[in-house]
């Protein structure tokens, strides 16, 4: 840990906000970010920041009656910056935020919305602009907000089914115009891969904890590996490139840092090697990836079986007293990250030295 080439992570700005916080994000290109919360009486509020001198100075704050759970730029291109956000009462929901304006509705879940994702939107040859949500109802919808109404994809049990509530939803293996998966995790453990070209159910298993975040370290290349996080200090990374048809996909799991849920897991833009987990203590730690020397090797019965790789944990750092709930670094400039955290705080963190790995 005290090589000098070892990456450090400063707080670099801090923000005290009286109410609770559960999301951030950057506006694309740009220094100004949102931060998606709800204040006591109960409304939903998105605040957008612009940091200037070194401290962060409020633009503009949308308020509405319900409160905001999460929000993505994912679907939309660079030039609108539209935001779309999940409420406590399942409502979908697009922002014009230069005009403070919605400019689409539509609440087909039951129940709160806890994750979303989007996909399309800045990335060419990738396919359309498309927005997921999972929701406490049990049930994974796929949006086209270009379409009004009702979802393009609806993932959810069989008659007869247990409803689970999913945690957790995010795109990825979207490289053309025809590919693109889901993965979404569900408050037993269960995490499960659906194919939206085949409309089928890829791939699923469970991981013994409520899966708190997943993500794919990247969205718009062949699915290459998806981290998932846990309860109990846990995160899985599966080296999703080789499927066996029984072992599934290789993985390494990491329960060595005792340091509560992990809430969050976010890969670095930049490189999709390095990512940093958020815990229930307020401990972000960075990590990298390190592939093994084949990641595939053929079986005895002439199958091939993915290799895992191993993890190399670079940094640690304490931020917060409370859990860490959001955090998402900047495509723009290596190293700068926002997040949110319990304690009702938001932070500019900048992380050094990731050049180097």
């Amino acid at each position: 840990m005290e090589d000098q080439d070892t990456p450090q992570i400063i707080t670099h700005i801090e923000h005290n906000l009286d109410h609770s916080l559960f999301d951030c994000k950057w506006i694309p290109c740009s220094a100004k970010f949102v931060v998606i919360g709800s204040i006591p009486k109960g409304s939903g509020t998105l605040e957008i920041f612009e940091i200037t001198n070194g401290q962060f100075d409020k633009i503009k704050t949308i308020e509405r009656p319900n409160s905001f759970k999460c929000g993505t730029f994912g679907a939309s291109n660079d030039i609108e910056r539209r935001l779309a956000t999940g409420d406590f009462k399942g409502t979908l929901e697009i922002w014009d935020l230069e005009k403070s304006c919605q400019v689409y509705i539509t609440k087909e879940h039951s129940d709160i919305i806890n994750s979303i994702d989007g996909m399309g939107g800045s990335s060419a040859n990738c396919g359309a602009p498309e927005i997921v949500t999972g929701s406490r109802d049990g049930t994974v919808k796929v949006w086209d907000p270009r379409q009004r109404g009702k979802p393009v994809a609806n993932m959810q049990p069989i008659k007869g089914e247990t409803r689970r509530d999913c945690w957790a939803v995010a795109f990825g293996n979207s490289f053309n115009d025809s590919e693109r998966i889901v993965a979404a995790g569900y408050d037993n453990g269960d995490l499960k891969m659906f194919d939206l070209r085949t409309m089928s159910l890829r791939w699923e298993c469970n991981l013994k904890n409520g899966v708190c975040c997943a993500e794919f370290d990247r969205k718009d290349i062949p699915m290459n590996k998806l981290v998932a996080t846990t309860l109990e200090g846990k995160f899985h990374v599966f080296d999703v490139r080789t499927q066996n048809p029984t072992k599934g996909f290789a993985q390494v799991l990491d329960n060595t840092t005792k340091s509560g849920t992990i809430w969050v897991s976010r890969h670095l833009p930049q490189n999709r090697d390095l990512f940093i987990t958020c815990a229930g203590n307020g401990q972000v730690s960075l990590w990298k990836y390190q592939y093994p020397e084949q990641r595939v090797h053929v079986d005895a019965q002439g199958v091939a079986v993915g290799v895992p790789g191993k993890l190399k944990h670079l940094q640690r750092m304490v931020i917060s007293s409370q859990p860490i709930n959001a955090l998402e670094w900047n495509r723009d400039h290596l190293g700068l990250a926002i997040a949110t955290a319990y304690d009702q705080y938001v932070r500019v963190l900048v992380t050094t030295k990731l050049n180097l790995h």
